[in-house]
């Protein structure tokens, strides 16, 4: 039965806000975490769930441990080989851990973690959620080559809060949020500002008839930059932890459906696109780069990866996003590639 890992579970406040009783953003670990991991015991298909952070981890799973769900919950904290007692027998590893619109040390937390992945749970599939998702995808893919372990079958960036966005605000522009979680809306690139590329021509939903350029040209800027608008909410306290937490909670339940067999599994993942070589290239071609990663449909199997699916037929505008996008999201997968060569992000 799956055992399911949140690394970055808890929460890490510097010394000195933790005395006053508060933490800043800047200074917390762990806020996406939480949340993810209470929707995991919460998942009927997880039976075991490891929690790994640098404090707090028992006290949380303490909590978790009283709901009335399946899974036995375990925290971990680094002493004691921590980190390879959470990993153990893990099949499926989610990485939440580090610091909003922080990447350099992201960047050096995620390739840790990988570290400690390709050593004790090689075989697990990896969800990779810290941002830059664009280059920490990456840096887990360099780590898991240097160890011999490399899967790009088993290996996601969780783009799914895009998809989330776009869906929540096209049933919004239809005047009817009861669709938001029937309405789908793929969404490729990458994960940051321009590399994402809402499809809202493929929406399952479509727009009105009447809505204008100057409308859609607003309505992809909000998906794109989304991040920013609830920044601006809370005020410089915080930014999207509880969306995201929900969203790589749903992309979690993806995959744990695709290990239990389930068909027909399609969702937008950042991935590898060796991980279907046939598929990999075709997309290739219909972005015009010869780039090693990209966010597009992907069906999803009991080994991970099934298939890649093309863009499909897209309008001359989001010809053009696409064709930002590309430039971009090459110059973040090389920053990752280097930083296990030379560790600046």
């Amino acid at each position: 039965m799956p055992k399911a890992v949140v690394l970055g579970a808890a929460g890490r406040v510097q010394p000195r806000d933790r005395d006053r009783g508060f933490a800043t953003d800047s200074t917390r670990l762990g806020g996406i975490g939480q949340p993810l991991a209470l929707l995991l015991k919460a998942n009927p298909l997880v039976t075991e769930l490891g929690l790994f952070d640098i404090v707090n981890t028992p006290g949380v799973a303490a909590d978790l441990s009283h709901i009335s769900t399946p899974a036995k919950v375990e925290g971990y904290l680094p002493p004691d080989d921590g980190l390879k007692k959470a990993l153990t027998g893990a099949d499926l590893v989610v990485i939440p851990a580090g610091v909003p619109r922080k990447p350099g040390i992201n960047a050096g937390i995620v390739r840790d973690l990988a570290t400690g992945i390709a050593t004790t749970a090689p075989k697990a599939f990896i969800l990779v959620i810290s941002n830059p998702v664009n280059s920490t995808v990456p840096i887990v893919a360099e780590v898991l080559k240097k160890h011999s372990v490399f899967d790009p079958k088993k290996l996601f960036g969780v783009t799914t809060l895009d998809v989330v966005r776009a869906s929540t605000f096209v049933a919004e522009i239809l005047g009817d949020l009861s669709k938001a979680p029937s309405v789908v809306v793929p969404v490729v690139g990458g994960h940051s500002g321009v590399t994402i590329v809402p499809l809202l021509s493929q929406s399952s939903s479509p727009l009105p008839a009447s809505f204008a350029s100057a409308d859609l040209d607003k309505l992809t800027n909000r998906i794109q930059f989304g991040g920013d608008e609830v920044v601006q909410a809370k005020a410089g306290t915080g930014s999207a932890t509880l969306s995201m937490a929900y969203a790589g909670a749903e992309f979690a339940t993806k995959i744990l459906k695709a290990i239990a067999g389930e068909k027909g599994i399609v969702a937008p993942s950042y991935v590898h696109l060796s991980a279907d070589a046939a598929g990999g290239e075709a997309l290739k071609k219909e972005i015009g780069q010869d780039l090693e990663f990209f966010s597009s449909n992907v069906e999803i199997g009991p080994e991970g990866v099934a298939k890649i699916h093309p863009l499909g037929k897209i309008t001359e505008y989001e010809q053009k996003l696409v064709k930002a996008a590309v430039p971009e999201l090459a110059g973040n997968i090389e920053k990752g590639v280097n930083f296990i060569k030379a560790p600046k992000l």
